[in-house]
């Protein structure tokens, strides 16, 4: 389980609906709505990293926002990045991400 804390930024006159589009997205909740700035703190929930940059962009993505930046990540084990670690260890092509061999003796 992935939780990320999300600001939103829209203009003041679209609150409403922008609150309205991130209800109606999977995972989403929200905590804070300040309605003078535009500034809405949210929560989301996601299943692997990857769906938790997914939702990001599809936040990013909805109409009138200014801003949408992740402030706060949270992480259980995640078994895909779990297994991109590990192939990434055993990579020994001499890559940015492989051991040198004295390591692995």
């Amino acid at each position: 389980m992935n939780i990320s804390g999300i600001l939103v930024v829209v203009a003041p006159s679209r609150i409403e609906s922008t609150c309205a589009s991130l209800r109606a997205l999977p995972g989403i909740e929200i905590h804070h709505v300040e309605a003078t700035t535009g500034r809405i703190v949210i929560t989301q929930e996601a299943g692997s990293i990857s769906a938790e940059v997914e939702g990001l962009k599809r936040i990013r993505d909805l109409p009138g926002i200014i801003l949408a930046e992740m402030s706060y990540h949270y992480f259980e084990e995640d078994s895909e990045l779990l297994e991109n670690i590990q192939a990434r260890l055993d990579d020994d092509s001499g890559g940015p991400f492989s051991l040198p061999g004295y390591l692995n003796e």
